[in-house]
């Protein structure tokens, strides 16, 4: 394995750098996490349309690029970078690649085409409300699917679901029977079915929307359950390729923190001199480079092995080994990318001074998205306590 990128990927990154530079300035972020969507429907339009975005790792034969998880890496590097307010990443690396593992033929032919073209956007939801905070996957769902003749009842309560108040398809986990002796299921429908009732839930982080979901007796028929896979391993495949999109994400975004500071200790002068030239100023951005690369390198890997997975699935050659493989690189990447982006978040804060805490300045939406990403989908803590597990050296959290 060749820890670079290709040249193709390298101009990936260029096109998204390029692209983002001009669409996801800290104004445009300011004015698009204020709407009531979250994000601009007209640049969301462009990405779909003009770069194929949406269609990246979807397969040719439900009309995507047909790309790798690796691909979607530097992608999501200069997402990160940008703090892009989009349902991208809810939608290709929750709720795309939820269709991936665990749909069958006729549920990805259903979905997929729509998500390539950027006409359906679609999330992920399984946390419950009343979930332990170091809860993740299976642990933490409680909502329930009663099964009936005709098809399934959903009852109960989702939280935290990004995107989950305009997502055009849901997928939520719940309990087929009770969480004690039942089995885990994923199940698809639109956002605008019956019964159900989605809440914006108004955070820290404006630049990535967060909802709760609330389904009183849901009809669902049988149908709309994901078959390709077991649902608590489909679950556990897709919460490490997410966290996985995330780290690349948060790579990108902490490395944005260090260009930040390094820029502005060149111009800001002190004391007749740039404060770049003061030791203190050049161990502070020193470190930060430090977490930066080791945090590249963490993340990379885990992208080739999600990329490698994806591909033993696709050909039918997916083993346990493999998912335990991408579960460690998974959960490695998200606990160490977590913390080094969060550190670079406020470092840079502490380089720019007085600037650096004010709303005028781009860093506190660096440093919100640190700390809002640094929860989603398990927080370091947990992570390093499932790595932990995984080698036998403790306890399952």
């Amino acid at each position: 394995m060749e820890f670079r990128f290709t040249e193709d990927q390298n101009e990936l990154r260029s096109q998204a750098r390029r692209f983002l530079a001009a669409e996801s300035t800290a104004a445009h972020v300011d004015k698009a996490m204020k709407t009531e969507l979250g994000y601009d429907p007209d640049v969301w339009a462009r990405v779909a349309g003009e770069l194929g975005w949406p269609g990246l790792v979807i397969p040719e034969a439900y009309e995507g690029i047909g790309l790798g998880q690796l691909d979607l890496h530097p992608l999501l590097e200069e997402m990160g970078r940008h703090v892009f307010c989009a349902p991208f990443f809810s939608t290709v690396c929750l709720g795309a690649n939820a269709l991936l593992v665990a749909g069958t033929t006729a549920q990805k032919q259903a979905h997929l085409p729509a998500i390539a073209a950027g006409e359906l956007t679609a999330t992920l939801g399984y946390r419950g409300p009343s979930a332990p905070a170091l809860a993740e996957g299976a642990s933490a769902v409680t909502l329930v699917a009663e099964e009936r003749a005709a098809g399934f009842t959903l009852t109960g309560d989702v939280s935290y679901v990004v995107d989950g108040h305009s997502a055009g398809l849901l997928i939520v986990a719940a309990w087929v029977g009770d969480e004690s002796s039942g089995e885990l299921g994923l199940f698809a429908l639109p956002g605008d079915t019956a019964g159900l009732t989605r809440t914006y839930l108004p955070t820290m982080d404006q630049t990535r929307r967060l909802a709760s979901l609330r389904f009183d007796g849901v009809q669902l028929d049988k149908d709309a359950r994901l078959t390709g896979m077991e649902g608590g391993r489909a679950l556990s495949v897709i919460l490490d390729l997410a966290a996985v999109g995330l780290a690349a994400e948060q790579v990108g975004a902490a490395e944005a923190c260090l260009d930040m500071a390094v820029e502005y200790a060149k111009v800001r002068q002190q004391f007749g001199r740039p404060i770049g030239s003061f030791q203190s100023i050049k161990h502070i951005c020193a470190d930060m480079l430090l977490k930066v690369e080791c945090a590249r390198s963490a993340a990379f890997y885990a992208s080739a092995v999600a990329a490698q997975l994806m591909a033993d699935m696709e050909g039918g050659k997916l083993t346990e080994q493999k998912g335990r493989e991408l579960a460690e690189a998974a959960s490695s990447a998200k606990a160490y990318c977590s913390d080094a982006f969060f550190h670079c978040a406020g470092q840079s804060i502490q380089v720019h001074g007085g600037i650096g805490f004010t709303w005028e300045h781009a860093a506190h939406l660096y440093f919100k998205r640190a700390q809002s990403s640094r929860a989603l989908l398990g927080s370091a803590q947990h992570h390093r306590e499932r790595v932990a597990t995984l080698l036998g050296l403790g306890d399952e959290a």
